[in-house]
């Protein structure tokens, strides 16, 4: 865990996909053909406590739907992206307008769509649903599953190997 702290200092952005990290990877449709996602909100509360650390936060999902931008919205995360076949070219190009590296960059995944980038920033991390493929390139897996506390995990992680954990928690204790 210590070689997981130390590249987690180094964060900057967090970048998280939807299906199967945000929600449970469940997609329900409606008879008139919308569709429906369930959030944690224990995990949305600690990516507003990331948030609130310092650390940027950003979505790269495949799939696009309209709850997605309403929950983001919510949480105050303004860097979405939606509809992303292949990631990479986003992630170059969140790269290059946050005038950040690679390295400072951690990525929450859960299938092979997310390898591209998994492998090619600081911190590459999935949920312990993904395939083997996945969690052989993953600097660290999850305990929790995606939907269900793991983005929560990532954020408290990270917050906890810069230092700001305590005190963001500390307003709770007043």
């Amino acid at each position: 865990m210590q070689h997981i702290l130390e590249k987690a200092r180094k964060i900057r952005l967090v970048i998280f996909d939807v299906d199967g990290v945000l929600t449970d990877g469940s997609l329900y449709l409606t008879d008139g053909g919308e569709e429906i996602k369930a959030f944690n909100s224990h995990d949305g509360h600690g990516i507003k406590m990331l948030r609130a650390s310092g650390v940027k936060v950003a979505i790269i999902t495949g799939r696009e739907s309209r709850c997605v931008d309403l929950k983001a919205k919510d949480l105050g995360i303004t860097l979405v992206y939606q509809g992303a076949k292949i990631k990479l070219p986003v992630f170059e190009t969140l790269l290059k307008k946050l005038e950040l590296d690679a390295s400072a960059c951690a990525y929450v995944g859960d299938d092979l769509i997310d390898l591209p980038v998994m492998l090619r920033c600081g911190l590459a991390i999935c949920v312990p649903a993904a395939p083997a493929l996945v969690k052989k390139h993953a600097h660290y897996v999850t305990q929790l599953e995606g939907g269900r506390g793991a983005a929560r995990e990532v954020c408290e992680i990270l917050m906890r190997a810069q230092d700001t954990l305590d005190d963001l928690l500390a307003a709770y204790l007043k």
